[in-house]
């Protein structure tokens, strides 16, 4: 069930922000020709959509929970990308926002994943951090010192 559960989230929240909103702004503004840089979108697709995925089988696998805060997983995630980064499912979903840009070369997708950070950084900061102090006491606060928020550090 908890598989069910995630796919559902996968489908309307990462699905909704990387999928079907940047939809929306395709052929709307001033469009820049990438070039050859277009091609590097498929690389940041994989890796963006392939972040999302890991992450989303460790919340169940290991968290035994979704990412949805209505079902939060029991156990703190820190293993798979969760040790080199704090938040590598929106890391993948910028990802592919960026993969967007270059391919379709619209500003206005670029000015989205740009704009797509700051409600997330306050999510993150104000909501989810604070929540996760409460739920996980000393093991989170450990955690917070020894991996970065948003850049990944690779040991």
């Amino acid at each position: 069930m908890i598989a069910f559960k995630s796919l559902l989230f996968f489908i309307a929240a990462p699905g909704m922000v990387a999928g079907l909103v940047p939809l929306t702004l395709l052929r709307t503004g001033l469009q820049v020709e990438s070039g050859v840089f277009s091609w590097l979108a498929f690389p940041l697709w994989i890796m963006g959509t392939g972040m999302l995925v890991w992450c989303f089988w460790d919340f169940a696998q290991k968290g035994r929970g979704t990412p949805a805060p209505i079902e939060p997983p029991k156990e703190l995630v820190v293993s798979g990308l969760y040790r080199y980064v704090r938040n590598p499912m929106y890391v993948g979903v910028f990802l592919v926002l960026l993969g967007h840009f270059l391919w379709f070369g619209y500003w206005s997708l670029l000015i989205y994943a740009c704009v797509f950070l700051i409600p997330v950084h306050l999510f993150v900061t104000c909501y989810e951090e604070p929540n996760l102090k409460m739920r996980f006491g000393p093991a989170y606060d450990k955690y917070l010192a020894e991996v970065p928020r948003w850049l990944p550090r690779f040991r």
